[in-house]
């Protein structure tokens, strides 16, 4: 297999880790994550201009065509600096979205805001009840002439706060732990009858609880067919799976480099911690299952751009694995510096805390492994 990057890849990926050494020392994303917005809108701004957000967007809606490669290129760098951006939300998911399932009027009407950053969307899928379970859905929406009226809550949407527009699950027939019966629609965030409560999450991102009470979307906001929207979530859940999952090799990649540079550095009885064989064995490990995650990661990611939901298995395996590894790597990279380790002023607890966040998005570590081995 080859895994050689296109030029235009390699552009990408290289843009990307400049805007991360220039933007994203941790100084500078403190003082992001403390304000109201939690991210920078000057970065969302540049990230816009240099056309990341149309990175998946085909070249004929004005994007750059790429696929799920492409978006693990960005992600696996974004990793390395905790990037604070709705990238994932908005463009990973929300774009996504809107070019698998909205209409050619719709598309033609959200695309420009999308692609210039004026315009964010969130994704509201996940409710309290469901436990990781897509098609438990009991958010509901009813046809009343020509809208759809909306009622339910939706947990842990992801910048949420922040969002122009919400990709929402809803269930318009059937039981609620039914496949059939599920639709997506884009609901207004500034609609009648929508609270959204944003709030700080402990790695620094943002999100939001969001409750509907008779909120009326027009069928025209319909994303896909009505009842049918259950292959849909799937797609979007699965190329979030991949955009976290680099993300987390790309912050695996710094907690270990920063543990063995730290470990060369320190000296305990006179010796650099570095010289210590049961230390060596452990940051061999680290480095070992950094790796296999990584192998893992480009794995699936390549089955999914080749062949869609055919890769699922390969999807839960990878991330059962990216939850299991990103925990052990950040264990031992806040063991092996001691107190510092877990100090606001180093960057190893803020890793590990996102790793951890990581390991509960779409699911955590045990619930891929019951749906891999299913």
């Amino acid at each position: 297999m080859n895994f050689e990057l296109s030029q235009e890849q390699q552009l990408i990926q290289d843009s990307v880790a400049r805007f991360i050494d220039d933007k994203y020392a941790l100084e500078a994303r403190q003082k992001l994550v403390a304000t109201k917005t939690g991210f920078s809108t000057d970065h969302w701004s540049t990230m816009a201009e240099l056309g990341w957000l149309g990175l998946t967007v085909p070249e004929s809606l004005g994007g750059f065509g790429g696929d799920q490669v492409d978006t693990m290129l960005v992600m696996e760098q974004f990793g390395k600096g905790l990037v604070l951006e709705p990238f994932v939300a908005s463009t990973v998911l929300g774009t996504r979205a809107v070019i698998l399932g909205a209409t050619q009027q719709l598309k033609a009407e959200l695309l420009p805001g999308l692609l210039d950053g004026s315009r964010q969307l969130a994704f509201a899928y996940a409710e309290e009840q469901a436990h990781f379970d897509l098609e438990d859905i009991v958010t509901h929406a009813k046809i009343d002439g020509t809208d759809f009226i909306l009622n339910g809550h939706k947990s842990m949407v992801q910048h949420g706060a922040s969002a122009t527009q919400l990709v929402v699950s809803a269930r318009t027939s059937g039981g609620q732990a039914d496949t059939a019966g599920i639709t997506l629609m884009l609901v207004d965030a500034d609609s009648d009858g929508i609270k959204i409560a944003g709030f700080p999450t402990v790695d620094g991102q943002q999100a939001a609880e969001v409750t509907f009470d008779n909120v009326r979307v027009p069928k025209s906001r319909l994303l896909g067919s009505v009842d049918e929207g259950f292959d849909l979530l799937m797609q979007l859940v699965v190329d979030g799976i991949l955009a976290v999952s680099a993300e987390a090799v790309g912050a695996m990649e710094v907690l270990y480099k920063d543990t063995v540079t730290y470990t060369q550095q320190r000296e305990q009885f006179g010796h650099a911690l570095s010289e210590f064989q049961v230390l060596q064995h452990r940051m061999v490990d680290m480095f070992m299952e950094y790796e296999q995650a990584k192998s893992l990661l480009y794995r699936a990611t390549l089955e999914v751009a080749q062949s869609g939901l055919g890769a699922l298995r390969t999807v839960h395996a990878l991330k059962h694995f990216i939850g299991k590894i990103g925990i052990m790597i950040g264990e031992n990279a806040v063991q092996l510096h001691g107190g510092m380790g877990v100090t606001e002023e180093l960057r190893i607890g803020h890793y590990f805390k996102r790793l951890l966040v990581i390991d509960a998005l779409f699911g955590n570590s045990d619930f891929h492994l019951q749906k891999f081995a299913a």
